[in-house]
This record gives structure tokens, C-alpha cells and sequence, in this order.
């Protein structure tokens, strides 16, 4: 069966200064024929200056840029047209009107002409993926991590595990298939040395605690603390907005309020949570529930307390551990009266009122979350898909080291290479796909 040949506006909504349309597959160069009224196809991957019109009427439709890629020389592996035309919404309408009436043209899904690149060989999942991410970026460090994943550094890496486990099991293979063969001494060494190895690599790599996908979704910050001590203004603060009420009145926050910033290039999620004290109604009881659940489940406390309350400190200060920073706000009002035992991640005075200290909280804060989520070394895991994965391949490798015959270990082997090659998309991968390009853009 011939493969539709699908468009889309690959730019986005206008209106812009320029709208980017896509067509791809086999019936894109017969579309840009008709647009340019039979003049003819421009030379291949060079932008040309053409006059477009609507085939039916030959009504002008806009002056703009084409460029040709015949396949398999372009993004999806198909002839690939792209249509640079003027960016407002009438010049858009247009467009998606003729190019819908066109026979054997319909619109495209999302994601899916990077799914076609995908399958034509263009680039593995783990590829795909990064480039997802590198649309949906909102941090310098989101788009550090895409780039390095679309540019193929984590299927580069699984790969070569992948070659590994495949050499591995090949040493079996002949093991197994030529018992009365002589074959080279220490055969059997060797391979456990390389399992051995891959189980050490593998488990490395999973002990990362979820820095990838942190830095994809954001590291989850919870302000918590003891009534009136500052947090709904230190949010605010942070914010640069006022994205919580601020009252003297204590029990004033009732529920959780989430606020997406961007923390030195980092993605960071603060929650504001209501005062932890004993609550005067049910509604206040439930917010120091919230308080407390979301306090256990952050990636990374801040700790507010009045610099002036001991009281307030030890009501809370059971929260004060290796994954908080201690904030002792008011130091306007005087030097702080609390010295806590344990420091957790450092303590900050500052005043909220005066903006005292709060740079110097800020940089302490910035390296902190640098160091849960920054990049470093070989590419991080970002994906739960990935990890489940992983897991199944390093079980089976477990599995295989223990085996009491060859032909275990080798049926674990080829188990452990089967879960590998799922993650790039080189073994059962038809059922994943759906899930993979549902999330991209439409045009991508």
C-alpha cells in the first residue's frame, strides 16, 4: 500500500513574520507542481522564490520560499516539500484550504513525520524523543539535555551495551552449538567479565536519582513551615509576581500553590503549603495535611521559620533533613534566636520585607538544584519507559551470571538485548509508537 502523503503547519499558529508548511511523501512534488502553476520542480535542498497559486482558480495565493527534498535525502525519508509563506492567519487559511483539497493529501497527526523519519531509519526512538523535548523546552538546561539526546548521545550509549550484550551471547551460541570444538581458552571468563561489566554500567546509570527526568518535568520545591513566618511572600519574592494571598492573619493558605520558574536555567516547581500548626477548623486541618504529603513527596524542601520563634522552629523542625534548606526570615527584626543541631543543606537569614540575604539564598538554592538535576557525564536516563527497560535488561543479566547451564544464560542474554533494543527502537517497538508520537506537535 502507498504511504499518504500528509501536510501540516510545521510553525505553529500565526499570525508571525513566516508560516512553515510541510507536505511529505509521495504525492508532495506533484502539490508543488500545481502551487507553481507547472513550472517546474526547483533544484533539490535550494530555496527558491516562486509565486503560489491555488490550482483550481489560479487566484495568487502568496509570494514565498520552497525548497524540495526529494527522498530519501529529507527529515521524514520521503519527498519533502516546505512552503515559506507570510505568517498571517488569512495567508494560513489559505494554504491548509488548498492544500486540503488537494487529491491524496490529508493533514498530518502529531509527531507524525518524525514517526516516518523514525521508521525509515532517519533516527532511533531515544532520537525522537529528544527532539520532542527540545520543542517542549523552557530552560537552558531542558535544552541542553534535548540536544544531547536528539543528536543520539543516550542511544549511542545503549547501542554500545546493546553490541556488548550481542557479542556476549554470540560467545554462547558457539559454546553451546560446538561442544566438542576447541575453542579459545577462557571463553566462558571473558564472557562473565563483559556481563559483569554490563551489570555494573546498567546500574550506574539507573542510580541517578531520576536527574533526567527531573530536569524534564521540573525538580519539585515545597515551601513549608509554621504560620506567618514568610512563605507566601518568599514565593511571591521568587516569583516576581503575586502568585500567593499574603495576610497577617494566620491559616490564610488553605491548599497547595504551584509556581513553574525558571531558577538559573533550571525548571523548578515551588509549592506554597499551608502553616504547619495545630488547624482551628476541618478546611485548615486538610491544608496541613496537603502541607505535610507534599512536603514528604518534594525533591527539595525550603524550610521557612521566624528567625524570632523557637516555638514555631521545633513545631516543624522534624522536616529539617539532608533534602531541606533552612530559611530564618525577619533578620530584620534582629539577629536569629534559633540554632538548629542539624543543618540539612545549609541555613539562610534573610529578610523577605527588606530583600536581606535573598541573594545569597538564591545562589545557594540555584547550586543546590544544580546539583540534583545538572548535567554532567554521560547522558542522563529521562524517560520512565527507559527505566523500566533498563531494569528488565539488568535483571536478565543477573539472572544469566547465576545460570547453571549455558543455554539459561544465553536465553537471558538474548532477554536482556530484547529490553535494550526496545529502548532505541531496534526490536518489538510497533506497540510503543502511538504512545511515543501522541505528545509531539502537529507538524513535527
Amino acid at each position: 500500500m502507498m504511504t499518504e502523503t500528509i501536510f501540516a503547519l510545521s510553525s505553529g499558529p500565526g499570525p508571525a513574520g513566516i508560516a512553515v508548511f510541510r507536505v511529505s511523501g509521495p504525492e508532495s512534488g506533484a502539490a508543488l507542481l500545481a502551487l507553481a502553476g507547472g513550472r517546474g520542480l526547483p533544484a533539490a535542498r535550494t530555496a527558491a522564490h516562486i509565486t503560489l497559486s491555488d490550482p483550481d482558480d489560479g487566484g495568487v495565493l502568496d509570494d514565498g520560499i520552497v525548497i524540495w527534498f526529494p527522498g530519501p535525502g529529507s527529515y521524514s525519508g520521503e519527498d519533502l516539500v516546505e512552503l515559506h509563506v507570510h505568517g498571517g492567519p488569512a495567508v494560513i487559511a489559505a494554504m491548509l484550504r488548498v492544500l486540503g483539497a488537494r487529491p491524496g493529501l490529508r493533514l498530518a497527526e502529531p509527531g507524525e513525520f518524525t514517526r516516518r523519519a523514525f521508521l525509515a531509519g532517519k533516527m532511533d526512538l531515544t532520537e525522537a524523543e529528544g527532539i520532542a523535548d527540545l520543542i517542549a523546552a523552557e530552560t537552558e538546561a531542558q535544552r541542553r539535555q534535548a540536544v544531547r539526546q536528539a543528536e543520539g548521545e543516550l542511544g549511542q550509549l545503549y547501542d554500545g551495551w546493546r553490541e556488548a550484550l550481542v557479542g556476549a551471547m554470540a560467545h554462547y551460541e558457539a559454546y553451546i552449538d560446538f561442544p566438542d570444538e576447541e575453542l579459545p581458552e577462557g571463553v566462558e571468563t571473558q564472557i562473565t567479565h563483559k556481563i559483569s561489566w554490563l551489570v555494573d554500567s546498567i546500574s550506574q546509570h539507573l542510580d541517578d536519582s531520576h536527574r533526567g527526568e527531573r530536569l524534564r518535568q521540573g525538580l519539585d520545591v515545597a515551601i513549608v513551615g509554621p504560620p506567618n513566618a514568610g512563605k507566601s511572600s518568599l514565593l511571591n519574592r521568587l516569583a516576581r509576581r503575586d502568585a500567593a494571598i499574603v495576610s497577617e492573619r494566620a491559616g490564610t493558605t488553605r491548599d497547595v500553590i504551584d509556581v513553574a520558574m525558571d531558577l538559573g536555567g533550571y525548571p523548578v516547581v515551588l509549592a506554597d503549603t499551608a502553616g504547619l500548626r495545630e488547624a482551628a477548623d476541618s478546611i485548615e486541618e486538610e491544608g496541613v495535611r496537603r502541607a505535610r504529603r507534599r512536603a514528604e513527596a518534594a525533591d527539595l524542601r525550603i524550610l521557612v521559620v521566624d528567625g524570632q520563634d523557637e516555638a514555631g522552629f521545633r513545631g516543624a523542625a522534624d522536616l529539617l533533613d539532608g533534602s531541606t534548606i533552612l530559611v530564618l526570615n525577619k533578620a530584620d527584626l534582629g539577629p536569629a534566636k534559633i540554632t538548629p543541631e542539624s543543618q540539612g543543606l545549609g541555613v539562610y537569614g534573610i529578610s523577605v520585607q527588606t530583600g536581606e540575604g535573598i541573594d545569597a539564598f538564591l545562589e545557594g538554592l540555584e547550586a543546590t538544584v544544580r546539583d540534583r538535576i545538572g548535567l554532567a557525564g554521560q547522558p542522563a536516563l529521562t524517560r520512565a519507559r527507559h527505566r523500566e527497560a533498563l531494569e528488565g535488561c539488568l535483571e536478565a543479566l543477573r539472572r544469566a551470571l547465576d545460570a547453571p547451564l549455558p543455554e539459561l544464560a544465553a536465553e537471558d542474554l538474548r532477554l536482556a538485548t530484547r529490553a535494550l533494543g526496545r529502548i532505541t527502537g531496534r526490536v518489538d517497538v510497533e506497540d510503543l509508537l502511538d504512545i511515543i508520537f501522541r505528545d509531539f506537535c502537529i507538524g513535527k
